[in-house]
């Protein structure tokens, strides 16, 4: 398990992480969000060793992170981090070997994943003949040739089509299976919401969100509602609590303030024509992060 407590750091007298806490249990998928700027590369750079926090104490399992337990992280940085004139194999081996591995272990895990990711014949390649996507895939290779109890991905669908993006999400999830704990930053809202469980929304170093993606939901005021029905958007814009009406070729969302209002518009509704749907969901994710994002931008 990974414990962030308290944790603040200072670039002079700018406070770059402000008093951060959370956990990643053995197994889960945990996100950590915010705009550019908002403090996720320095979290990282702190959980791993790479810069001294001010205040706070990070352990992984119970104990502080140093040298010996950095080979038991991984992480898949937003930057290419490949020295474009080594081939495959020769990156690969620098960093399996820095991780504490013998030459015959990388090689073999090597293998296993250039086959998984259907670029075997690239391992003689130098890097820099390689298309974005396939640099990508290599540096994901690195980050996890060290089998880590704790992986750390930060932007890691950058430069993948959907087929390759599916490809990642399932070793990601078969990590998961093998008890990896998974750090996982995106500004894609809709891969955060498709598998972490737990996050973190931080704004100028601070959270401004914290918990369960399902709790953080449930509990969040504003809802959606879903009309397909002979309807025009000015019935439902006029009503109390309602923050906007969208209309496209298959259906009407209405989104309202909270739930105490759904029973004025379900009562607008039944005033239409040929009702065929109406459903109340939840915000999506992208929908919470602009507003908490926002809103503190705002103030």
């Amino acid at each position: 398990m990974l414990k962030v407590e308290n944790v603040t750091k200072y670039y002079g007298d700018f406070k770059a992480v402000d008093n951060l806490s959370f956990e990643v249990q053995d197994g889960e998928i945990f996100g950590l969000l915010g705009v550019n700027g908002a403090g996720k590369t320095t979290t990282f750079r702190m959980i791993i060793g790479l810069l001294e926090k001010n205040e706070g104490i990070i352990t992984l399992n119970g104990e502080k992170i140093d040298y010996t337990k950095t080979d038991q992280i991984g992480f898949l940085t937003e930057e290419r981090s490949l020295l474009t004139k080594l081939t495959v194999k020769e990156q690969v081996i620098y960093y399996g070997i820095l991780k504490g591995l013998d030459e015959k272990t990388i090689l073999e895990r090597l293998d296993y994943w250039l086959a998984r990711f259907h670029i075997s014949d690239y391992k003689e390649k130098k890097i820099k003949e390689l298309s974005k996507g396939n640099q990508q895939k290599i540096q994901f290779i690195t980050a996890i040739i060290n089998e880590p109890k704790l992986l750390i991905l930060d932007e890691p669908f950058s430069g993948l089509d959907p087929i390759n993006v599916s490809q990642f999400m399932e070793v990601i999830k078969e990590l998961k299976k093998k008890k990896t704990s998974i750090i996982f930053s995106s500004h894609r809202m809709e891969h955060v919401e498709m598998f972490c469980e737990k996050l973190v929304i931080l704004v100028h170093g601070k959270s401004v969100l914290n918990g369960s993606l399902k709790e953080i939901k449930k509990s969040y005021q504003k809802k959606n509602i879903h009309v397909k029905a002979e309807a025009q958007k000015e019935q439902f814009e006029k009503l109390k609590g309602v923050v906007s009406v969208e209309q496209n070729a298959e259906e009407m969302i209405i989104k309202v303030d909270s739930e105490d209002y759904i029973p004025k518009v379900f009562e607008e509704v039944k005033k239409c024509q040929n009702v065929t749907e109406f459903r109340v969901e939840d915000p999506t994710l992208n929908e919470i992060f602009l507003d908490k994002v926002g809103v503190v931008y705002e103030n």
